[in-house]
Formats: C-alpha cells, sequence, structure tokens
C-alpha cells in the first residue's frame, strides 16, 4: 500500500490528466472531454476526500476542466466575445442554478448573472431562499455571449455541452435549477417547452433537477413571477431551508 498522502496522489493525477489533455489537443481526439471525464474521476478517487459527499479538491478539479476549455475556438461564438464567462460560486455547492449563456454585462466582467436578470436572480437567492450569492453555484450552457443575446444554436450548445456537464460531475450538487428553455431542454435531452416542465421534479445525472423560467422572461413577464416563487419553494424544501411564514408547503 503506498504510504503517499491523499494531495500527493492527487497532484499525480492531475498531473497525468494534463498530458492526457496535451496529447488529446495535439490529436484532435474526437469526443475528447467526455474521456476526460474519466480521469476526473481518478483524480477524485486517488484524493479520497469529500466534503458532504462531494470532492474536496473540487476547486481543483474544476480548474481542469477550465484549462481543457483554453482560449476555445470550438464554435463560432468565439468570434465576438470580450471572455470565456465560465461559472461562479462554490464548487461545494449543494445548489447550482443553470441558465442560457452571457449576455452584454457578463461578457464584459466575465461573471454569469450580473446584468439585470442578475440582479433578479441575486434576489431569488438571497431575498427569497435566505443564502448568499456566494453559497451557490452559477453557470449557463453556453460560456461565451451569443451575438446580440439571441438565442444559443444547437452546434453551439453541442460545443459546450461536455464542459457543462463536466462541471456539474465536479460540484455534485444536490439540486439543479435549470432557469429556463435551453438550461432546461439541454439537461433533460429533450424539446418540451419550459411552461409543461417548470414545477415539476426530474433527475439528471443522480441529481434532482427543477425547471423554472428564466429571470429574463420574468422581466418580460412579470405576473409570472409567482410562479418562479412556487418553484423555488419546491427547492427550499428539498433543501431543507426554512419557507416564509406565509409560504404553504407543496408535495
Amino acid at each position: 500500500m503506498s504510504d503517499s498522502t491523499p494531495q500527493e496522489r492527487l497532484r499525480e493525477a492531475l498531473r497525468g490528466l494534463r498530458a492526457f489533455v496535451e496529447e488529446a489537443r495535439e490529436s484532435f481526439v474526437e469526443g475528447f472531454p467526455r474521456a476526460g471525464t474519466a480521469h476526473l474521476a481518478a483524480a477524485r478517487a486517488s484524493a479520497g476526500a469529500t466534503v458532504g459527499g462531494r470532492s474536496a479538491e473540487a476547486p481543483s478539479e474544476l480548474a481542469v476542466v477550465r484549462e481543457e476549455i483554453g482560449d476555445c475556438r470550438r464554435c463560432k461564438l468565439c468570434e465576438r466575445r470580450t471572455q470565456i464567462v465560465f461559472g461562479v460560486g462554490n464548487p461545494h455547492a449543494e445548489l447550482l442554478f443553470v441558465g442560457e449563456g452571457p449576455g452584454e454585462d457578463e461578457d464584459r466582467m466575465g461573471e454569469p448573472f450580473v446584468g439585470r436578470a442578475g440582479q433578479l436572480l441575486t434576489d431569488i437567492i438571497t431575498r427569497g431562499m435566505g443564502l448568499q450569492r456566494s453559497e451557490v453555484y452559477i453557470a449557463n450552457v453556453v460560456k461565451c455571449r451569443p451575438p446580440g443575446n439571441r438565442n444559443p444554436e444547437p452546434d453551439e450548445i453541442a460545443a459546450c455541452q461536455p464542459f457543462l456537464f463536466r462541471q456539474i460531475d465536479v460540484i455534485s450538487p444536490k439540486v439543479i435549477v435549470a432557469l429556463g428553455k435551453f438550461a432546461a431542454q439541454t439537461l433533460l435531452g429533450t424539446v418540451t417547452p419550459i411552461s409543461k416542465l417548470r414545477g415539476r421534479w426530474f433527475e439528471f445525472r443522480g441529481r434532482k433537477l427543477m425547471p423554472t423560467f428564466h429571470p429574463s422572461y420574468i422581466l418580460r413577464n412579470p405576473a409570472d413571477k409567482k410562479l418562479v416563487w412556487e418553484d423555488v419553494q419546491l427547492v427550499m424544501q428539498e433543501l431543507g431551508l426554512p419557507l416564509p411564514k406565509s409560504a404553504k408547503p407543496r408535495a
């Protein structure tokens, strides 16, 4: 049995992973992001340490995923972006929000959900759920801004999807909230409208997933804010967060 520490074993596994990444990039191995998942799993197993059932080395593992994205040129969104918007928050979060893609403010600042829709999401997290934004993790389906804030196209989603899925695997949240059509449909592999998905529990890789409307939709349709609040209360119940006294628990 090896006398090396978990940290030493992790560093050794990560060195092997980085060598694999460079080799894959040079040879243009098809589907290499998926192959990389096995190496991340090996690194996690080598470390052996967890935080609440999640990898204690999640920050390092997320850094590896970000390294693999590099100065991405996998789709046409690279042509007009300012920077890649990877994700932000607690790498050990029990709650993960997945949105659509960066807007103008996010592209400029390099952080998801910092514009008007982001302010609403922050209000939901802090005023509605009683959490700090730093306690959750926030990411998007695509990591680069679609020009003019248009909808992301299928090839753009496909280019980013492996990296999003690996972010989720590394963070290993208890609950995922899919914000809007593109997040919900990408994670669930469906074309069902968000209006028919919201308010219902689904599963994504063994984790509970709640679809709801995107904050930008609520800014355009404020009357539906109550529907998002209903969905958020279900998430709070699942996480064991206290509901406001005026809120009635839903089954």
